[in-house]
């Protein structure tokens, strides 16, 4: 009897050509589907559903996704199964049978992103694929102002990367803040919210950043919203720094 699987993984996304399947790259769906269709050793394909894309080199703690399994096979002998075939820099953190309306696309509410910035001086070899970098000093109070701008519904058009094809640029952002790790020598972002577009948490740091070293004034989010440019916010964080830390479902 075919049951429903939700799956949540965590991954290295280094040496990862992004999560979506693509001709000839080495993907996270790839690397799922060939362990999920090899345990089920039947003809018809099964395919992955995740809850959306990550690119090339960001990574995930709590990405999810869901596929229809034609064996029965309980949660944690799933878990224990993939987790034997799937390689080192991708695993099953979490497993379980869910019913067949579940999507792990379409019944999503929210997801949450962290970024890492290492404001070390110059780049740490043992960091450089896990944060991204900033060597100037930043003013954290000014970058704690500007959050609240964040919040809230808006229109994020001078935030999403060229060629995104989405009909509408309004995302509603939850929660957003910053804290400095010193031990690390980090600052740790994290904005929660109900949607994202296309590296819109990456322009969103590289724009705090600009405001923490003051060459932007502490409100700048709001002009950036009316403006509707993205030639205006200018930066875009690296990859390396992105973590998809948890979606949210009911």
């Amino acid at each position: 009897m075919t049951k429903r699987y939700k799956i949540t993984i965590a991954y290295d996304g280094t040496n990862f050509a992004g999560f979506q399947s693509q001709p000839h790259q080495r993907t996270v769906q790839s690397v799922l589907e060939r362990a999920v269709n090899k345990m089920s050793k039947k003809d018809e394909f099964i395919p992955i559903f995740g809850s959306g894309r990550t690119d090339s080199g960001v990574h995930a703690l709590g990405q999810v996704v869901h596929f229809d399994f034609p064996h029965e096979m309980s949660a944690d002998s799933m878990l224990k199964a993939l987790n034997s075939m799937l390689p080192l820099d991708c695993v099953v953190v979490d497993c379980e049978i869910v019913p067949d309306d579940f999507h792990a696309r379409f019944t999503t509410h929210g997801k949450r992103y962290m970024y890492r910035v290492s404001q070390s001086y110059f780049v740490d070899p043992f960091k450089r694929n896990y944060t991204g970098h900033y060597k100037y000093p930043v003013d954290l109070e000014k970058i704690k102002a500007a959050l609240p701008d964040v919040i809230g519904t808006h229109d994020f058009t001078s935030f999403c990367a060229s060629g995104s094809n989405v009909k509408s640029h309004v995302r509603t952002i939850y929660d957003a803040t910053v804290r400095r790790d010193e031990a690390q020598n980090e600052l740790i972002f994290e904005f929660a919210g109900s949607g994202f577009l296309y590296n819109q948490v990456r322009i969103m740091v590289a724009t705090l950043l600009e405001i923490g070293r003051g060459k932007r004034p502490v409100h700048d989010f709001l002009r950036l919203y009316e403006v509707k440019d993205r030639n205006e916010a200018r930066e875009t964080a690296p990859a390396s720094g992105l973590y998809l830390k948890e979606v949210y479902y009911d």
